[in-house]
């Protein structure tokens, strides 16, 4: 079974039903429950993460491993317990990025990461002191080409 919905930046999408994510208590600052990662661009790292039912909303993701070789995520138990994911699940961690004209202004969330655990997915605040906000995204200080930071440590 699929789903079809419209989306104002990719036409109509479809995607099939075990692909929606039910984020149960939504997205901080965003409405809807449901979503889906759309790989628009394969082989970039960037995942698109659209609203099923907002055809306007769509943010740009990327799993943070790709970008920041020593990035950890530190989720408190009580968190855990009521998202429903048990310690040491195997769960897919998402940031959010904040695109910006100049490479050196894009930006992810580490702090607020989006983890997705069978169908479900949880915006869980990332305890680790070094899992910035802002955490600058490409590191364009040795070369005039992006290219992935090496440190999440960097960033903070």
């Amino acid at each position: 079974m699929t789903v079809t919905f419209e989306s104002v930046r990719f036409g109509t999408v479809e995607v099939a039903d075990g692909d929606v994510i039910e984020f149960p208590r939504g997205l901080i600052g965003l409405g809807g429950r449901r979503w889906a990662l759309l790989d628009r661009n394969p082989g970039t790292e960037f995942l698109w993460l659209h609203n099923v039912e907002d055809p306007a909303l769509a943010l740009p993701v990327v799993r943070p491993e790709r970008f920041f070789a020593d990035f950890r995520l530190e989720i408190s138990e009580e968190d855990l317990r009521e998202a429903s994911i048990p310690a040491g699940a195997e769960a897919d961690v998402y940031v959010t990025v904040r695109a910006a004209p100049d490479p050196r202004e894009i930006t992810v969330n580490l702090r607020a990461p989006l983890i997705v655990y069978e169908g479900r997915g949880h915006q869980l605040l990332n305890g680790f002191e070094g899992a910035s906000l802002q955490a600058p995204l490409f590191d364009l200080s040795q070369t005039e080409a992006p290219v992935h930071r090496r440190s999440a440590a960097d960033a903070a």
